[in-house]
């Protein structure tokens, strides 16, 4: 039996989801299809069970350093099978409020579990547990299949219990020793979650940094933070070799001379790579390589009618760009009305304590690019509500147009960071200067505020001593006349 649909969604993750939800409301006749649960990595492996974690983390952080707010460390005592609970029931109830099927058939959007493979451009196949097949066909589809953990090829690696993201968050047992190749932002954030936990934890990775997509100064920071926390890093190294012996996992590496690390527990965070295989693109006649499906900037495939959205895509692997990429698919396949990415918006936050977010160019980009530019910077330390709650670790950096205060983009290390970036992306994508941000009336006290401060070092670094003195002559004042550096903070 074969059901002709307008739309079949393949992949019932963040992306799918919203694709699903968008195309139903504009009228068509849809079906999503989806080899696991509802919810993809996002509800499953990332976004809320890490964070989720790192809450329970600080929560322990907290209770340990309480004298910072005048009241009495504690010592507190981890029950971590209890915390993985917790951890579990979070995912499962954002899945039973957001992504459980019955929200979607409500919306009569046909669910369908199992594996999905085309047949032809316009036929898809559906493999279910038990053996059965069925076909669909669709005016158009939209392919929203994810992606998976990248597992680099290491020497006795097969022979190793090792963690992914994907299997972290079935641990029963807290690891005494964990070791966690890769410092990205999966590496780093359950860096500094375990380590709060109790683990001792050891990060390693190829690069000289932390975070290498993000500012320099703000990762040096950040790193900072997290070794005054117990975290151990080993830079520069190269991961030749696993071995196992009973519970203990040995990590040889090469750095500027052979390192071993010991641990109990290795979790793989060495990125991600797209669910290409299994769907039979070649059937109809999809361009891809292992990086991903090859789309444009409307999100289609070669074939005019199929399209392709979020982590599959290999360009963007966050939550918040799958939904953005399945607005755009569905803008232009169902509305006709042309819809192309946002490349030059696209924000990422990393949720360590501080948080560290980012939109839009650095400084090495537009160094690149012979871009001419100033940077401004407000430190969290001269933000009162950050001084209130002792959270003055961080800064904010923008960089922008001397002339007009353009912004070109923007980094926030700090307390509420994740929200703080919000603001740039919004003012760049509306042109927004910081000008305009300067004049605007933030709330007081707030960490918003820091954001109008960051601007208001555009006015500062503006003041020309001449106007100044121009003043003083005309109208007879008698102050002196200030002339600011480039790192002075007013």
């Amino acid at each position: 039996m074969t059901t002709d649909y307008d739309v079949i969604v393949i992949g019932g993750g963040a992306g799918g989801l919203s694709a699903a939800g968008i195309a139903t409301n504009l009228g068509a006749k849809t079906t999503m299809i989806e080899r696991n649960a509802l919810g993809g990595d996002c509800t499953w492996t990332g976004c809320v069970p890490s964070k989720t974690l790192l809450k329970a983390a600080t929560v322990v952080h907290q209770a340990r350093t309480a004298s910072q707010y005048g009241l009495t460390d504690q010592s507190v005592d981890v029950d971590f099978g209890g915390v993985m609970d917790h951890v579990r029931q979070v995912r499962q109830d954002v899945y039973e409020e957001a992504d459980a099927p019955e929200i979607f058939e409500d919306l009569d959007i046909d669910v369908r579990q199992g594996d999905a493979h085309f047949i032809d451009a316009h036929t898809v196949a559906v493999e279910r547990d038990d053996g059965t097949t069925e076909q669909v066909t669709g005016r158009y589809v939209i392919v929203a299949a994810g992606a998976s953990p990248l597992v680099p090829p290491i020497d006795g690696l097969q022979e190793v219990d090792v963690l992914t993201n994907e299997t972290l968050f079935e641990l029963e047992t807290q690891p005494e020793r964990l070791a966690i190749v890769g410092a990205g932002p999966i590496g780093t954030e359950m860096a500094q979650a375990f380590a709060r936990l109790g683990t001792d934890v050891t990060v390693l990775d190829m690069a000289d940094r932390i975070l290498s997509n993000d500012d320099p100064e703000l990762t040096a920071t950040l790193r900072e933070t997290l070794v005054d926390e117990g975290v151990e890093y080993v830079l520069e190294a190269q991961v030749e070799e696993l071995a196992q012996s009973g519970d203990t996992i040995t990590i040889s590496a090469t750095a500027d001379e052979p390192v071993t690390v010991e641990a109990d527990a290795l979790l793989l965070a060495t990125g991600r790579t797209a669910n290409v295989d299994g769907l039979n693109l070649d059937a109809a006649g999809i361009d891809y390589t292992r990086q991903g499906i090859t789309v444009d900037d409307r999100c289609r495939t070669s074939q005019g009618h199929i399209y392709a959205v979020g982590d599959v895509t290999g360009r963007y692997q966050f939550t918040h760009m799958s939904n953005h990429m399945a607005k755009v698919a569905v803008t232009n396949a169902l509305l006709k009305v042309p819809s192309k990415i946002d490349k030059d918006h696209v924000p990422w936050v990393t949720y360590t304590e501080p948080e560290l977010a980012h939109v839009g160019a650095h400084a090495s980009d537009l160094d690149a690019d012979g871009v001419s530019y100033e940077t401004y910077h407000f430190p969290y330390d001269q933000l009162d509500r950050a001084i209130t709650e002792s959270e003055t670790t961080g800064q904010i950096k923008v960089h922008a147009k001397s002339l007009t205060g353009k912004i070109l983009g923007a980094s926030v290390l700090g307390e509420r960071a994740g929200e703080l970036i919000t603001a740039f992306t919004i003012a760049m994508r509306n042109g927004v200067t910081l000008r305009n941000i300067g004049d605007t009336i933030h709330p007081y006290p707030a960490y918003g505020e820091g954001v109008r401060r960051v601007a208001d070092q555009w006015y500062v670094q503006k003041q020309s001593p001449t106007v100044t003195k121009v003043l003083q002559s005309v109208f007879g004042y008698r102050g002196p006349v200030l002339k600011y550096g480039p790192d002075e903070i007013v």
